[in-house]
C-alpha cells in the first residue's frame, strides 16, 4: 500500500485553497463536478429518473407501513424469480432467494461469484416511519364524540399531526389464531379520521406554549365517530364504535390489546413543482433506501459477493426488538447461509471471519439544505436536492474508516454516480441509522443516503435524481470487486 505524506507547507496551501465548493455549481467536486445532477440534461437523460419517479410514487402510495412494506417486496421479488429461502437451501452463484421475518422485516439474497465464506455485502435501511399508533384500550368518548387514544413511534413534531386525514391501517390478531387485516381511509371513498386543532378564534392559551407543547402527545387523539347512534339516539359515540368493529370486522374490544395498528397521512403521494422533478409523500423516511435497496436487487444478476439486503424494522424506535437490527437475525442469517455451503465442517470462527471480510452499507436519508432556512447547516459540507449520494461524515470516532471510504468512493465513480458529503453543523444535528448495529458485528460499515426535505413530517420532499442514484450507487457497492 502506497502511503503519501504532505509536508507542513503543501498542508497549509491545501486547506487554505480547499477544492471543493458547494457554493458555486460551476467549481470542481468529488466525481468532476459539483452541479446537479439536472443541470445539462434533456429528456433522454432525465427519463430514467422520471420514470422511477412513477414508480417509486406508487410504492409509496402502498408501502404506509412495515407490513404493507414486506408485502409489497414480497410480491416484487416473487415477481422477479425470487423464491422463498429454507433453512439448510445452500446459496449457488445468481440464485435469489427472500427471508420473511415474522412479515415485518426481509431479507433479499442474492448468490454471489464467491463462497458466502469470503465475505458478504450487506444493505441495510429501515422500513418504518414516523406516525401514531393505538394504545392496547383506545376507544373513549369525549364531548360526544368517539375518540381513540394514540401513543407516537419516532421523532415527530405534534402539531404537523393536527387537520390532517389519517388513515387506520395495521393487523389484529384474536386468541383463535385468526388475523385480522385493516386498511381504512387510504380509498377515495373510505372515511378519514383526524385530530382537530383549535381554531384562530379561541386559541390565545395555546398560543402561549412553547411550539414543543401547541400540541401535547396525550392531545393527538383523532374522532373515529360522533353523535349518539340507534333509533333512540341512546348509544353513544364511543359505545357505538365497539359495535362498528364488532359487526364489521368481528373485533372485540380486548382484541386490540393484541393489535398494532397505526394511524398514518391518507394523502397520496405528488409530483412537486412546476418541474415535476420532485416527489412529496409520506414515509420517505426511510423507504425511499428501501425502494432503491429493492430496484438495485432486481438489476442483479451474479454480484461478487453473496449480497443480502435487509429491510428492518423499529430504526425510529432505537432498532428494537426482534424486526429491529438490533436482534441477531441478520447474524444468525449469515451462519445460516455458512452452514449450508459448508455442512459439517462449520465452526464458529468461520461465521466470525465470514463478517470480518463483509462489507456493509447502511442506508438512510437526512436533511438537505432547506431553502428557508439554509443557516442550519454549515455550507462546504452540506447535501442538497438533486447533488446525488451522501457519504457521511459524523465524525467523532462514527466514521467509515478512510480506506473504506476511498473504496466506496471509487465504485460510485467507476459507476458514474454523483455523490457529495453530509456533515451537520458541530453540534446542531444528530440522529440514528443502522450503522452501528452492523459495526457491532466487526463488519466495515459506512453510513450514507440522500437528501429530503421535512424528514419526520406528515409529507417529505425529495429529488427523483437522487432516487435513482441511490439505486445506481447501492449497485455499484454490491458489483465493485
Amino acid at each position: 500500500m502506497r502511503v503519501r505524506f504532505l509536508s507542513a507547507s503543501l498542508l497549509a496551501v491545501a486547506l487554505a485553497f480547499p477544492a471543493l465548493s458547494y457554493d458555486d455549481d460551476d467549481k470542481p467536486c468529488a466525481q468532476g463536478t459539483c452541479k446537479s445532477s439536472w443541470s445539462g440534461t434533456g429528456a433522454a437523460e432525465q427519463k430514467p429518473a422520471t420514470d422511477l419517479g412513477k414508480d417509486y410514487k406508487s410504492f409509496l402510495n402502498v408501502a404506509r407501513t412495515e407490513l404493507l412494506t414486506v408485502a409489497y417486496a414480497i410480491e416484487e421479488a416473487k415477481k422477479n424469480g425470487f423464491k422463498e429461502w429454507k433453512a439448510g437451501t445452500k446459496i449457488n452463484p445468481g440464485d435469489r432467494y427472500y427471508d420473511n421475518n415474522r412479515d415485518r422485516a426481509l431479507t433479499l439474497i442474492i448468490g454471489g461469484q464467491d463462497p458466502v465464506a469470503s465475505g458478504v455485502r450487506f444493505v441495510a435501511s429501515h422500513i418504518d416511519s414516523p406516525r401514531l399508533e393505538l394504545k392496547g384500550r383506545p376507544n373513549y368518548g369525549k364531548a360526544g364524540f368517539g375518540l381513540f387514544q394514540t401513543n407516537y413511534h419516532g421523532g415527530i413534531k405534534t402539531y404537523q399531526w393536527t387537520n390532517l386525514p389519517l388513515a387506520l391501517l395495521g393487523r389484529v390478531d384474536k386468541k383463535d389464531g385468526t388475523t385480522v387485516q385493516i386498511s381504512i381511509g387510504l380509498d377515495p371513498s373510505d372515511p378519514i379520521f383526524m385530530i382537530p386543532d383549535l381554531s384562530p378564534h379561541v386559541d390565545r392559551p395555546q398560543r402561549n406554549r412553547k411550539a414543543r407543547e401547541v400540541i401535547a402527545f396525550e392531545e393527538l387523539d383523532p374522532i373515529v365517530a360522533s353523535g349518539p347512534h340507534g333509533p333512540e339516539g341512546k348509544i353513544d359515540a364511543s359505545t357505538w364504535v365497539f359495535r362498528y368493529l364488532k359487526a364489521n370486522y368481528g373485533i372485540e374490544a380486548a382484541d386490540l390489546v393484541s393489535a398494532e395498528l397505526a394511524l398514518v397521512p391518507a394523502t397520496p403521494p405528488r409530483d412537486m413543482g412546476f418541474d415535476r422533478r420532485l416527489t412529496a409523500a409520506y414515509g420517505q423516511d426511510d423507504r425511499l433506501s428501501a425502494f432503491a435497496s429493492i430496484q438495485a436487487a432486481m438489476a442483479l444478476t451474479t454480484p461478487p459477493k453473496t449480497t443480502i439486503i435487509l429491510l428492518a424494522d423499529n430504526e425510529e424506535s432505537g432498532n428494537n426488538n426482534v424486526t429491529g437490527a438490533s436482534s441477531t437475525y441478520l447474524v444468525d442469517l449469515t451462519g445460516e447461509l455458512l452452514y449450508a455451503e459448508v455442512g459439517d465442517a462449520y465452526r464458529q470462527p468461520l461465521l466470525t471471519r465470514a463478517l470480518r471480510a463483509s462489507k456493509a452499507l447502511s442506508i438512510d436519508v437526512n436533511p438537505g439544505i432547506n431553502p428557508m432556512n439554509p443557516g442550519v447547516w454549515e455550507g462546504g459540507n452540506a447535501p442538497k436536492l438533486g447533488y446525488g449520494i451522501n457519504i457521511k461524515l459524523y465524525g467523532k470516532g462514527f466514521n467509515a474508516n478512510s480506506e473504506f471510504i476511498a473504496w466506496t468512493r471509487a465504485a460510485l465513480d467507476d459507476a458514474g454516480v454523483p455523490w457529495q458529503t453530509a456533515t451537520y453543523k458541530v453540534a446542531r444535528g444528530g440522529g440514528g441509522t443502522l450503522g452501528g448495529e452492523l459495526s457491532h458485528y466487526n463488519i466495515d460499515t459506512i453510513d450514507f443516503g440522500v437528501p429530503v426535505l421535512s424528514i419526520h413530517t406528515p409529507y417529505a420532499v425529495s429529488d427523483k435524481m437522487d432516487v435513482l442514484a441511490l439505486k445506481n450507487g447501492i449497485k455499484a457497492f454490491i458489483e465493485k470487486k
